[in-house]
């Protein structure tokens, strides 16, 4: 117990540290006491609101979007026994992206915008999966190039309906694609579903190694593999699809951040995936405070920062595995 409690503390700690680090830097730089008299409902007016409605809903959903992706990615490398699995890499993403760009060019609300991010996720999941499953299981080559190729055809569709959107709705529309926190509303949906995929998903976690080392393997110790695997197909893809319509297509912080922690750590799902929520959270949220200080007043999207992170990381990834 101890083994587990003790990186999760440093990791929480570290968390709560890039919180605060994210809440006091920006184009105004907030001292540590103007932070905690608006926490406490003191303090100047414009410090408040600035605090409590900017910056701080900003920074709580960065923190759960991120989060998000990387339990996804976990749960996709266990799921597909592959280290370079990752919902923006194998398509989830695109798929998540033409599911609520299509909810929003109908005018739909929200929560229908979430559940056709969530159908789009689920269809490009299958569709990777199915394709990618010769006679002879998965190889690393076949299962990339059938994401490339998924993700290819998403962003085709993307490029179609940008094509024929109303010139007022583009600018916003790119913005969002690229990886935007800007508009990013209430924190709390994100932030609950990543409490309960992970007090659900820990359990599981003996279940979860066992997979990791074969279907057959975890059918023989008992497992009910058909479930689970069902069960993590649902799972990545309702993740994928709150991130996608709370933050647009972030990339690569499924991968960078369970292969790390798996180097550090080990391979103990009931550790990496608790993990690589507070881990994932943590590298966004450094992510999101870099895109906003590094032209300010102007910000970046914050996925620009994660793509020239992992970027380098998944050429990495890729020359070990070959």
């Amino acid at each position: 117990m101890t083994a587990l409690i003790r990186p999760l503390g440093a990791l929480a700690l570290a968390a709560l540290a890039a919180l605060v680090l994210s809440v006091a830097l920006g184009s105004v730089t907030l001292p540590p006491d103007e932070i905690l008299a608006a926490l406490g409902g003191q303090g100047e007016a414009l410090s408040r609101t600035l605090i409590l409605e900017l910056r701080l809903p900003r920074s709580l959903a960065a923190f759960a979007v991120g989060g998000l992706l990387a339990v996804a990615g976990a749960l996709m490398q266990v799921l597909l026994r592959n280290p370079l699995a990752d919902p923006y890499v194998l398509g989830l993403s695109g798929g998540a992206s033409v599911g609520a760009l299509m909810a929003m060019l109908a005018g739909l609300g929200s929560v229908l915008v979430s559940g056709s991010a969530f159908v789009g996720a689920l269809v490009s999941t299958l569709l990777v999966f199915g394709l990618a499953h010769g006679r002879g299981g998965w190889t690393p080559a076949r299962l990339l190039l059938t994401g490339v190729v998924v993700a290819a055809g998403w962003g085709a569709v993307i490029t179609l309906m940008l094509a024929v959107s109303p010139a007022d709705r583009l600018p916003g529309m790119l913005y969002w694609l690229m990886g935007d926190l800007s508009y990013a509303g209430t924190p709390w949906p994100p932030l609950v579903l990543l409490a309960i995929v992970c007090l659900l998903a820990v359990p599981l976690g003996r279940s979860l190694n066992v997979l990791a080392r074969g279907a057959m393997q975890a059918a023989a110790l008992g497992v009910s593999v058909r479930r689970l695997e069902w069960g993590l197909y649902l799972a990545a893809s309702a993740l994928t699809a709150m991130a996608v319509t709370t933050a647009g297509s972030i990339g690569f912080v499924g991968l960078v951040v369970p292969h790390m922690l798996r180097l550090l750590l080990g391979n103990d799902q009931r550790l990496i995936l608790p993990a690589c929520a507070l881990a994932g959270g943590t590298l966004l949220l450094l992510a999101d405070t870099l895109a906003r200080i590094m032209i300010a007043p102007e910000q970046l999207p914050v996925g620009v920062i994660t793509a020239l992170l992992g970027v380098p990381t998944f050429l990495y990834l890729l020359y070990r595995s070959q």
